[in-house]
């Protein structure tokens, strides 16, 4: 199968420090691939690295055979990204917004806008059309955020911690929408903290600890080389997490 990202020696550091170290890492096409690792592991610099927002220390990344630096504008035509922190214009409403992006990508005023309103409508957004975005909530902005990265169809959508903070509706429509682009052949990257939803989504899952790969295969093969019975197993083996669990705090003996 044909590689959606691929990246040889990865690294990235801030002075001495190396958030991300020598990251060999495959993802074929089609793939709903779960990056996850502990808060500072280095998950969020890998994505900014592979989304050109941030330049590697070292090592190549490519997205569908373009370099993310040499090839970057190419690069960036495929994918759409949903940062963990929206960053969006605030002064815009949810429909201006999205054909501020549209046009960006050169697509038809009239395409456009048909896909603004059935995004604005699938998401429960059009109600509030006239409404700014300073004014929306956390959720609303996740889901506007997902509007804008697959609006213009990229074959790999990066998602940056998409569930944190959005509430259980919210949720279901979100991982409804994903499924969807998986199906259609779109490869979707995720990183999020919440292991009960990747492991019901992704059906590949790397595991990344102070900016090393330490596990990476399909969530199945990984779940029974190390005897878990669910990810959080695998998680905590992977990264040691079990150490702190067992700890009782000494006032409640």
């Amino acid at each position: 199968m044909a590689k959606a990202i691929e990246t040889v020696r990865l690294r990235r550091t801030f002075g001495e420090a190396v958030a991300v170290d020598d990251l060999d890492l495959v993802v074929e096409q089609g793939t709903f691939f779960g990056f996850l690792g502990p808060n500072g592991a280095g998950k969020s610099t890998t994505i900014k690295m592979l989304t050109g927002v941030l330049g590697p220390s070292g090592g190549t990344a490519e997205i569908l055979g373009h370099d993310v630096v040499q090839d970057a504008v190419e690069a960036k035509r495929k994918i759409g990204v949903v940062p963990e922190e929206s960053a969006l214009f605030e002064r815009l409403t949810g429909p201006e917004y999205l054909r501020f992006v549209g046009r960006m990508y050169a697509m038809p005023r009239s395409l456009i806008d048909a896909r603004s309103e059935e995004l604005l409508q699938l998401m429960d957004l059009l109600e509030d059309s006239g409404k700014l975005i300073i004014d929306y909530s956390h959720g609303m902005r996740k889901k506007l955020s997902l509007c804008a990265a697959i609006i213009h169809e990229p074959q790999v959508l990066f998602l940056d911690e998409p569930f944190e903070g959005i509430d259980a509706v919210s949720s279901r429509l979100v991982r409804s929408v994903l499924n969807q682009l998986v199906d259609h052949g779109v490869t979707v990257f995720l990183t999020s903290h919440i292991l009960e939803i990747v492991e019901k989504l992704c059906t590949h899952v790397a595991i990344i600890h102070r900016g090393r790969l330490v596990a990476d295969d399909s969530l199945d093969r990984l779940r029974d080389g190390a005897g878990a019975t669910s990810l959080e197993e695998l998680f905590f083996s992977a990264v040691g997490g079990h150490r702190s669990i067992d700890h009782r705090l000494s006032w409640l003996d």
